[in-house]
């Protein structure tokens, strides 16, 4: 009788992870089509058949965040409508950290919407958050050195500070943002995946910014052979391509 208790277990957990898989697979599939609205449809529903699962959850942070992304924001009102889901997307990631702490894609996510929320209330207003993302993408990496988003978006958090002086930032114990390291981190996460425009874009800001022409132009440069992996790449695109010919005249 115990044997055959343990055989219908595992065949239940075969099902069970077999069943979540395919689920997954399927928003994954609808994600990388810009399809957000489907993709949430089908985690929603996984994560009512598998509750507290992490893969679910910060997939389910993914997708709010790219919703939120593309709502409308000229009033208070939908201001406030596209915060609310910037919020929901971080509380699925901080769910889905809380239930694997080893996850890295978890905290990549949690990061991401928290940086959203810190950027729509002013990075300098929400000098804890802001921490946290840096600490977040840390652990991210940690877990998987090779997480590029992880990487981009630490050095998105570098870049963001470093806008502002050091004096200003120095009380808010916001010190640590440096030009420097925003490019050192957007260069690795371009060694990892070396396709995806937002960060080559990101980098040739950078390097503008600290007065390093050509190496941007290099950069830009590649971005019109680049493949189309984000909905946004299109106008990414157009800006990369008005960024290049505004330094072809320097």
């Amino acid at each position: 009788m115990k044997y055959l208790l343990l055989a219908f277990a595992a065949l239940f957990i075969a099902a069970f992870s077999s069943s979540a898989q395919e689920m997954l697979k399927q928003s994954d599939e609808l994600f990388n089509k810009f399809d957000n609205k489907g993709a949430l449809e089908i985690l929603l529903k996984a994560d009512a058949e598998f509750p507290h699962d992490a893969s679910v959850l910060w997939r389910l942070a993914r997708v709010e965040t790219h919703i939120a992304d593309h709502m409308p924001h000229a009033t208070d009102t939908e201001k406030n409508a596209e915060l609310k889901v910037y919020q929901l997307a971080f509380d699925y990631a901080d769910s889905a950290v809380k239930s694997d702490p080893k996850s890295s894609m978890a905290y990549t996510y949690r990061a991401v919407a928290g940086g959203k929320i810190a950027l729509f209330k002013g990075v300098f207003s929400v000098g804890s958050i802001v921490k946290q993302v840096r600490n977040d993408c840390e652990s991210a990496i940690s877990l998987d050195p090779n997480n590029a988003i992880a990487y981009y978006v630490l050095g998105r958090t570098h870049a963001k500070l470093s806008e502002k002086p050091l004096m200003f930032r120095w009380p808010l114990g916001l010190a640590w943002g440096n030009l420097k390291d925003a490019i050192k981190f957007y260069k690795k996460a371009i060694s990892l995946d070396p396709e995806f425009v937002m960060f080559r874009l990101d980098l040739a800001k950078a390097y503008i910014r600290d007065d390093e022409y050509d190496k941007a132009k290099e950069q830009l440069a590649v971005i019109p052979s680049l493949p189309k992996r984000d909905e946004d790449d299109d106008s990414l695109k157009a800006e990369a391509a008005t960024l290049l010919q505004q330094l072809e005249k320097k």
